[in-house]
């Protein structure tokens, strides 16, 4: 297949990433970067071998095909739309927009022009998430029944280098670490049906612990304990939570548990992470070996959309599997506010596994 040219819109915390996830992959190669603030994008195009552009020449060029949207989340759904309008595939880090309103104009711009829209995370398509999928698709836990996905920590201000963005609109705990945890849910389970949702903002401001913002208050405009009961299409029903207000914990990341035995995944957000499995009938928990490689990182979903592109199978990490889990966070959000169950009305298909015996750098046949 042919080498599909990316740009990278924003050249934050996250951009690096894209730089490692995309290189293994030969199907694409990302040439060109572009920034709101002019010196950012020249320091990471000299640090990375790109060409530097403005935002507008970037979207303007004919010899890009896909472009990586890595700005802050208040700020994806205007720049995917606009990179949908440049007649460019878009790829937006998550989440997808911060409310449904932003969101489904990109999925009908992009149905209408023509061009794929994805969107991370694209952890599904690591080892421990597909090893996972391959044991539940195998029966190896029989029927699911309930399944628990847990992150709980202290916040981002103690270490991360801009802290603000977590608290402000668009970030919390659920917009933040909820997509990782509820795409590996869709992956596996398929899509929510009705949800139930609590959740308080503990803190009017929180104050960062960093060596670069040390006592600088952060104010608080989100929400930063989300609890939550998700029921599910086939049945199946889940607690999550997500919160930044916890200081420890012992909870498990993420159990799938069926009629015949239960599925633990130790990192469900990341690309490894060990998958044990408890069958019925043992008191031992076992290690299954991965059905995948876990050697791929951030940008993987950008090279499985690239595939799709040129064989017009559907992508994995697409734009309306992301659509269903905003769509589901939403929910949780005013179910909090409303005090009673929220039903879902987006669908999704559980994406397509990936296949067994691919080599290294390679995401399709």
């Amino acid at each position: 297949m042919d080498t599909l040219k990316v740009g990278l819109i924003g050249t934050g915390d996250i951009a690096p990433a894209y730089m490692r996830g995309c290189a293994p992959f030969d199907i694409i190669n990302i040439v060109a970067c572009a920034d709101i603030l002019p010196d950012k994008a020249e320091a990471f195009a000299t640090a990375h071998g790109l060409n530097a552009y403005s935002v507008d020449d970037l979207l303007a060029r004919g010899d890009i095909d896909i472009i990586i949207n890595a700005t802050v989340p208040a700020a994806h759904a205007e720049v995917s739309l606009q990179i949908i309008e440049a007649g460019k595939h878009a790829y937006s880090e998550k989440p997808l927009a911060v409310n449904r309103s932003e969101a489904e104009p990109l999925i009908q711009a992009a149905k209408a022009a023509g061009l794929r829209l994805g969107c991370a995370p694209d952890a599904l398509l690591g080892g421990g998430n597909q090893t996972a999928r391959v044991a539940i698709d195998d029966g190896a836990i029989g029927q699911p029944i309930a399944a628990t996905a847990f992150f709980l920590g202290r916040g981002p201000e103690s270490w991360h280098p801009n802290p603000d963005i977590f608290y402000q609109r668009g970030g919390g705990p659920l917009l933040d670490m909820g997509p990782y945890f509820l795409t590996a849910l869709v992956n596996l389970l398929g899509p929510v049906t009705r949800v139930s949702g609590s959740a308080r903002k503990t803190f009017r401001e929180r104050i960062a612990t960093s060596e670069a913002h040390r006592g600088r208050a952060l104010p608080v405009e989100v929400n930063t304990h989300i609890a939550g009961a998700l029921e599910f299409a086939n049945g199946a029903i889940a607690t999550l939570i997500t919160s930044f207000d916890i200081w420890g914990h012992h909870l498990p990341a993420l159990e799938i548990h069926g009629g015949d035995g239960s599925l633990s995944l130790r990192k469900p957000n990341m690309f490894d992470g060990d998958v044990q499995l408890l069958q019925a009938g043992s008191r031992e928990w076992e290690i299954l070996p991965f059905s995948h490689t876990t050697d791929i990182g951030r940008g993987a979903g950008v090279a499985d959309m690239a595939y799709a592109i040129q064989s017009g199978r559907p992508h994995r990490a697409s734009g309306e599997l992301a659509f269903h889990v905003l769509d589901i966070m939403c929910a949780l959000e005013e179910s909090a506010v409303q005090g009673r169950r929220i039903s879902v009305q987006s669908r999704v298909e559980r994406p397509q596994p990936l296949p067994a015996g691919l080599a290294d750098g390679q995401l399709d046949f």
